[in-house]
């Protein structure tokens, strides 16, 4: 699907002209969009006179962000993230003097978004396709912070279920790991979009206005502050592993102690079952009348002392 957007030399917004119509209204700046783009319809971008380079990397998914120079426009590379399959998705953008032709083979909120308001928004019509690329580039950065903040809400709600004396922590972990291969595919998008945020903000070529400075200093602040979230929410899954880890060890621990004081302690009464249950003719304690009786009675005696020493010593204390 191809849809445009122009605002004309008079002030007046029209939308969803056929291209060439577009292109002869002589408007003072345009946005076409390729929204999931047959192969017929992706060939317009050789008809709009794109270099074949950044064509290429628009038919071939997937780039790392990006943006490169041409000689009357700057092609960029951008990185959506798919909460539902958590991989990156492109968004190629051609930014000109008067135009904005953005291509992307799926269909984006930022991209629907930033074409509404755009589309009533009188206080950024006109100033000019620079201005929207900007706002464009905002958007897409804006649908990274309800990601991220979901993924810290779902830590904190994680690391309060580790507290509780009866959770499976078994499946906690697996809810661990899982977010941390999320938390993986988000800075695997943000740190290359914030690497570009900074090469625009330091580019010589691009020639920004005071205004959009300030707009592209604002939303490399937030990729830092993202980033900034990203860590901070590993650093918390590292600490709920790391938890788990101690936890296990303990109860292990635990255990272990428990099986070795029953162990220890029955290991004497073994030793004396085991002497007597010999089959040797002459054991003098054979003949006595009350052996039986004596031996129970001084297995029953070294069986209570040791627990009672045992207990004494704090084994069977309970943190």
């Amino acid at each position: 699907m191809i849809r445009t957007l122009a605002y004309t030399q008079d002030g007046r917004m029209i939308e969803n002209l056929p291209i060439a119509e577009v292109l002869e209204l002589n408007p003072t700046w345009y946005w076409i969009d390729f929204q999931a783009p047959t192969m017929e319809e992706a060939a317009y971008l050789e008809k709009l006179g794109f270099h074949r380079l950044a064509i290429k990397d628009c038919l071939h998914y997937l780039q790392r962000p990006k943006f490169d120079y041409y000689d009357d426009y700057t092609f960029y590379v951008l990185q959506v993230l798919n909460k539902d399959t958590w991989k990156p998705e492109e968004i190629d953008l051609f930014a000109g003097r008067d135009y904005i032709v953005t291509f992307h083979y799926q269909a984006h909120e930022e991209i629907d978004e930033a074409w509404e308001r755009i589309k009533v928004d009188t206080s950024v019509q006109p100033k000019g396709a620079p201005f929207i690329t900007l706002k464009i580039i905002d958007k897409i950065v804006d649908y990274y912070f309800p990601i991220a903040q979901g993924l810290e809400d779902h830590i904190t709600m994680l690391e309060e279920k580790t507290r509780k004396p009866h959770a499976k922590l078994h499946t906690l972990m697996r809810e661990v790991f899982k977010i941390r291969g999320q938390l993986l595919a988000m800075r695997h998008t943000i740190w290359p979009m914030r690497d570009l945020l900074y090469r625009i903000l330091n580019s010589e070529r691009l020639h920004l206005t005071q205004e959009e400075r300030r707009q592209y200093k604002n939303i490399h602040d937030h990729l830092e502050r993202l980033s900034q979230m990203v860590e901070s929410s590993r650093d918390m899954t590292s600490d709920i592993r790391d938890n788990y880890l101690s936890l296990n060890s303990y109860r292990m621990n635990s255990a272990m102690m428990t099986l070795t004081v029953i162990t220890v302690i029955f290991m004497p009464l073994t030793f004396i079952a085991g002497i007597y249950g010999m089959n040797f003719e002459h054991m003098p304690e054979l003949k006595w009348e009350y052996g039986y009786f004596i031996t129970l009675g001084l297995m029953g005696f070294i069986g209570t002392t040791m627990y009672l020493w045992f207990r004494k010593k704090g084994w069977f204390e309970k943190e």
